[in-house]
């Protein structure tokens, strides 16, 4: 019950009262599918189900509907603790360091100006790398708070889940697999791959994906950058396996096709990370706080075109 998050019981409470998954995420201004995987992260670590899921609506069981009176009991507690947020979003000055993948590139820049917006006083610093390279800067104390995939066990850390982070096979359109309506997965295995560098948590995922599908595509070439990799595909020189939110462009302009492979798009989550033993500034803090808020639904608004919608 201690990995329960303030997230998770207010989406639960806004389901029990809507008792409708979507109802409930247009209140929350999220997508039905993040919704659903937070109802599922909470069944899982209470043990028990809280819904009913029938054909035509849901209702709470018996355990749902107990633990919807503490949960009602802990987020009006909660309310004591908007007086330091309103505080936190005062801050009008301050240094803050943050590290991102580089495939966050493509959002942590917008989500932070509007942070800015707010806290126009707070001089920020944007590091860029692989997942690897941002173990090694928490690890130094060089970086607040880090945006990341994969949160790292090999260090004490704190990660929060903010938002899903959807990964799936990308082509030019005129690649003949591009046309077909569904790929099997074993169609793939003989197609040249542009791939990410080791240390890559895009690498790490595709291997894992490789794996379970018991495939082991040849790799032509390894690039550190999402730009060149997106480029060379779009040459029509390979498929290549990356995250949605770096081809939300070349998706919407129809230069790349996602491959409607089995088991894609693979559904990852990002978390906003802190070493457990760094006491946050206020300026961090802040900025942790606006993540946690407002990540998911600034997402949802600006990928809302991507295969993370359609997952269930």
């Amino acid at each position: 019950m201690l990995n329960v998050t303030i997230r998770q019981l207010r989406v639960f409470a806004a389901v029990a009262r809507h008792l409708s998954f979507s109802r409930a995420a247009e209140e929350l201004h999220l997508t039905a599918p993040a919704v659903s995987m937070q109802i599922k992260d909470l069944e899982d670590t209470v043990g028990l189900p809280l819904f009913d899921r029938g054909a035509k609506r849901i209702g709470l069981t018996i355990s749902g509907e107990y633990f919807l009176l503490h949960a009602r009991r802990m987020l009006a507690s909660l309310k004591d603790a908007e007086d330091m947020i309103a505080r936190l979003r005062g801050v009008t000055a301050g240094r803050l360091t943050i590290g991102m993948l580089s495939t966050a590139k493509y959002f942590v820049p917008r989500l932070l100006a509007g942070f800015l917006r707010d806290h126009p006083g707070v001089e920020v610093r944007l590091v860029a790398g692989n997942r690897q390279q941002l173990v090694e800067l928490l690890q130094r104390n060089e970086v607040d708070l880090a945006i990341m995939g994969r949160p790292p066990k090999e260090l004490d850390t704190r990660a929060e889940p903010f938002a899903l982070h959807p990964l799936a096979v990308v082509a030019a359109p005129e690649h003949p697999l591009a046309a077909l309506p569904h790929v099997p997965a074993q169609l793939i295995s003989s197609e040249a791959f542009i791939i990410r560098e080791p240390g890559s948590g895009t690498r790490n995922a595709m291997e894992i994906y490789f794996r379970e599908q018991r495939i082991s595509p040849p790799v032509i070439m390894e690039m550190t950058s999402n730009e060149t990799i997106k480029q060379a595909v779009i040459a029509n020189m390979g498929l290549s396996f990356l995250s949605l939110h770096t081809v939300s462009l070349e998706l919407k302009t129809g230069l790349l096709r996602v491959l409607e492979l089995d088991g894609l798009p693979l559904l990852r989550r990002w978390h906003v990370v802190h070493l457990h033993a760094r006491m946050l500034s206020p300026a961090a803090e802040a900025f942790r706080y606006h993540v946690l808020e407002n990540g998911e639904a600034f997402l949802a608004q600006h990928f809302s075109h991507d295969h993370a919608v359609q997952a269930g």
